[in-house]
């Protein structure tokens, strides 16, 4: 049977979670409550498979329900003059029961008190006695009654008077009367959006306003835009109308941009996924990305990838406001990177010089000339600048060369081209000037009618915004981030495809014998401004928000993170995972089949020796463990180079000949990934023709990066090598000299250090593919001697689960012997466990594999009048709907004359029950 779900009360909040929890998920909850009740910040790690993800969302969804509480309950005791009102004996029980002293235990499961609490959370604690389907249900009916008082005319709102509501929502936030914090869930993909979603689902919270941010890509349903490659410019031209077109699906964006359409007349009542919304879109011929951007307004949560969150430039586009929220990072182990990327940027000489030469046509042609001059003046500087210091590279290595300017050095150059902190904020607003929507009175063919001031184009306002965005951090607070970053003006070469040129009159010539390439080599130059401390985007959001919450399974070692980061995590776990030592077999191998020694350096991995012992070697390790085999390789490089290597001696086809063998593509499109993954899991599922499915895959790669290959889709994972970054890259370079710089005052580590950490943690990603869930099992093989030869150096990197775990196998043979045990081992107490259960009673879904919530049961405190009971809203709504499709006023009219009358029993069955949970204090 289904788990039935557990009430705990952690720090004065009641968390209802689906199942009995996990040690490690009581230690997530507890850390999660305490930052979010004292504002502090929180640094986590728990094994992936350990159930984070469900600790996240109860613990913070049931903190902020208990806010919600709190709230309402402030505002019914704020009326003191009716003091014969149950207003004002609600607020003589609330003070009775706070003088009863009664005690509380982080961990409370049915109310066994054992500490007094402070003041503060005297009242929580009360609010954490009310039933969670309460909470819920006092959430929704706000929003139901919201919509319910609303008036037909507001689904036929013309788009000025939706903008007019957004700003007016924004004013009201803005004047504190929205004062419960959002909670802005952040993750590294898409994919795991899907995965987060699909939890939610399970649990009692599944019915929150929320709604998840997204590209175009994933959520356009415009006929005419999805085929289009560049789908953000397609939409931008039809929401201006031009040629005569507008986009009919952004105007029915009010069809599903409040959470209570969407929830009681669209039927996703509970925790849907952005293919939902599209599939919702789809149907109603409605906007489904700007609905989920209207939809952010009444959310309680909010999911997005975290760049949404890092990058100043999307957070300004997508309208996302954190102050005082709640900012929940989850996969962060890749968060130092992103930060970096967020508040860097990298343009080319052909980018810039277009850019000129369009704001040269916008001043001749004297449309808005007075704000495009000066911007024309800045690009014509900064072309002629980087002109004159091509001259000046110094050569790098092979057809590469580039010269590195600090941030300090770039400010005194850009002084003495005119462009200073005073001349700089000008220049803003003159950007902002030219991008403004404008209408005039124009003659078209010959007659006097409004036409649209012209503006630059979409990539050239794109550039221009990302170069003040960086100028901006580097003039921030009298230059206080000018040292952060390095300038680096680089020279290399292109192989680019040349195309067939017309004659004077327009014929193609058909050459007499057609070349095998028309490739050309061309000169490429790039500018770079490069920020290499995370500090720098991060200080946006941790000068803002209330709490910031960094997960992973993967954030060891956690004291770089503080000072990478520069916020101070007060609450810090590293949480153990929750299967047992016998579920998982985790080696060391230093040597192959032949004997030879494994040592994945660049000097080894390029011998054919070493090539063709690890194919010898992964061959035996397909043979041993069936179903799903996962190898992880440090490099494309190394991957097309093995590759090549297995095919051209045959090994290629003895691998295939086991197992169906996939290789993970560099670069392509999300559509051909997801089919090779599809075929992948399709041949572990598929017949005994194969016994199962190798898929050879990168560090860092997409496999890598937040996938979920649960029980038979990895039954073991392979990793050759240790993948540290690209030594020769030069931003690596830079990044390391500056943390060995920094490295004593700013508490940094070291750049030896740090480069060896990035290495560690792209390996333990890789070795969390496996093992995630409780009663999942597998085999972690890690290929390389130096584990062995130097165990405090390289075993030390490792996650805790996996640290504790590692045996060191002296010969092959002996790692396969017992690897072919313990996998014996465990197929054999599966089935002897699948041949119990099917004889004891019918098979039920396990608490893992639920994705569907368990039933809400509310028990009253107290009886009251069951003619009050309100009916079942789903049901009424359903049938409401049913009943009238003409048109959406007559089912808006329909559903509130039915459930008018049920509305109000709402609100007096709510009060009833606050009333008794005073009683019961």
């Amino acid at each position: 049977m289904a788990a039935a779900p557990v009430e705990y009360t952690i720090g004065g909040v009641k968390i209802n979670f689906p199942c009995k929890a996990y040690p490690s998920q009581l230690a997530m909850m507890n850390s999660i409550i305490r930052g979010l009740n004292n504002g502090q910040h929180c640094l986590l790690e728990s094994p992936t498979g350990s159930g984070k993800s469900l600790a996240l969302l109860c613990s913070a969804l049931a903190w902020q329900q208990a806010q919600f509480v709190w709230f309402l309950v402030s505002a019914v005791n704020s009326d003191q003059s009716k003091k014969s009102t149950l207003s004002s004996r609600l607020s003589e029980k609330l003070q009775a029961s706070l003088s009863n002293g009664e005690q509380d235990d982080d961990f409370k499961i049915d109310r066994k008190r054992i500490r007094t609490p402070s003041t503060e959370q005297k009242v929580p604690l009360l609010i954490a006695s009310i039933p969670v389907t309460l909470l819920i249900g006092l959430l929704s009916l706000v929003i139901i009654l919201s919509f319910f008082f609303s008036t037909e005319q507001q689904a036929k709102m013309s788009q000025k008077t939706v903008e007019k509501s957004k700003d007016s929502d924004k004013d009201k936030e803005g004047s504190g009367r929205k004062k419960i914090p959002k909670i802005f869930f952040g993750t590294r993909t898409h994919k795991q959006i899907t995965q987060i979603a699909r939890e939610l689902k399970r649990t009692l919270y599944s019915t929150v306003p929320m709604t998840i941010l997204s590209s175009r890509d994933h959520t356009c349903v415009h006929p005419e835009v999805v085929p289009h490659a560049n789908r953000n410019e397609r939409c931008k031209e039809l929401l201006e109308a031009k040629n005569g077109l507008s986009c009919r699906y952004y105007h029915n964006v009010h069809k599903m941009r409040d959470q209570s359409t969407l929830q009681w007349v669209h039927g996703l009542h509970q925790a849907w996924d952005i293919e939902d919304l599209v599939r919702l879109g789809g149907k109603l011929r409605s906007c489904a990305y700007y609905a989920a951007r209207e939809l952010m307004q009444d959310a309680c949560i909010v999911f997005c990838p975290y760049n949404y969150l890092l990058d100043p430039l999307i957070r300004e586009s997508m309208e996302i406001n954190l102050k005082e929220q709640i900012v929940v990072l989850d996969e962060a182990h890749n968060i130092e990177d992103c930060a970096r990327e967020s508040a860097s940027y990298t343009l080319n000489q052909a980018q810039l010089l277009l850019a000129r030469d369009e704001l040269d046509g916008m001043v001749t042609h004297n449309i808005r000339r007075d704000q495009h001059r000066p911007l024309l003046a800045f690009c014509c500087s900064l072309a002629n600048w980087v002109k004159e210091s091509c001259n000046s590279l110094e050569e790098r290595e092979y057809e590469s060369s580039c010269k590195v300017w600090t941030g300090a050095e770039i400010l005194g150059i850009f002084h003495g081209l005119g462009i200073t902190a005073d001349t700089f904020s000008l220049l803003q607003k003159n950007l902002a000037a030219v991008l403004e929507k404008e209408e005039r009175i124009g003659l078209v063919n010959g007659r006097e009618d409004v036409v649209q001031v012209p503006t630059i184009s979409s990539n050239t306002q794109s550039m221009l915004k990302s170069l003040f965005m960086v100028l901006e951090f580097l003039f921030r607070q009298n230059c206080r981030f000018a040292d952060d970053y390095r300038v680096a003006l680089q020279q290399s070469y292109m192989w680019t495809t040349q195309q067939d040129l017309p004659d004077a009159q327009g014929f193609f010539a058909r050459p007499q014998r057609r070349r095998q390439s028309t490739r050309t080599k061309t000169l490429v130059h790039t500018l770079s401004f490069w920020c290499l401390n995370p500090a720098v985007a991060f200080s946006d959001l941790s000068g803002s928000v209330r709490s910031i919450v960094l997960t992973s399974g993967t954030l060891s070692p956690m004291g770089s993170f503080s000072s990478e980061l520069g916020i101070k995590f007060s609450i810090q776990l590293e949480a153990n995972h929750v299967i047992s030592k016998s579920q998982v077999w985790v080696g060391t191998v230093g040597a192959g089949p032949q004997g030879r020694k494994l040592c994945a350096t660049f000097q080894h991995a390029e011998t054919f020796a070493f090539q063709d012992e690890v194919g010898a070697l992964l061959l035996k390790v397909c043979l041993t463990v069936s179903q799903g085999v996962l190898c992880f390789l440090p490099s494309y490089k190394m991957l097309d180079k093995l590759r090549d290597r297995w095919m051209n001696t045959g090994l290629w086809d003895k691998l295939e000949e086991r197992k169906t063998v996939i290789t993970e593509p560099r670069g392509g499109g999300k559509g051909d990934f997801d089919e090779l993954l599809q075929t992948y899991y399709e041949a572990i599922r598929g017949t005994a023709a194969n016994n199962g499915a190798l898929l050879v895959a990168v560090c860092r790669g997409k496999v890598s990066e937040g996938l979920d290959f649960t029980d038979d889709n990895a039954r073991a994972v392979v990793t050759i090598g240790i993948p540290f970054p690209n030594i020769k890259d030069l931003q690596v370079e830079l990044k390391m000299k500056y943390n060995d710089k920094h490295a004593k005052s700013r508490g940094l580590l070291p750049g030896g250090r740090w480069y060896e950490i990035q290495a560690y943690r792209a390996l333990n990603q890789a070795l969390g593919r496996c093992i995630r869930h409780r009663n999942d099992w597998g085999a972690l093989i890690l290929v390389d001697d130096r584990f062995r030869t130097n165990p405090n150096k390289y075993i030390t990197g490792l996650s805790k689960w996996v640290r504790q775990l590692v045996r060191h196998h002296d010969t092959f043979t002996g790692a396969m012997q017992s690897l072919e045990s313990f996998s014996q081992g465990q197929r054999g107490a599966v089935e002897t466990f699948e041949e119990t259960q099917s004889q004891a009673a019918p098979q039920h879904p396990s608490p893992s594999t639920i994705t569907s919530p368990p039933p809400e049961i509310i028990t009253p405190l107290k009886p009251f009048d069951h003619r009050l009971a309100p009916p079942n809203l789903h049901t009424e709504v359903r049938a409401a709907n049913s009943e009238s499709r003409s048109s959406e006023s007559g089912i808006w009219l329909e559903w509130r004359k039915k459930n008018l009358l049920y509305l109000f029993n709402i609100l007096i069955c709510v009060l009833k029950e606050v009333t008794v949970f005073g009683d019961d204090g």
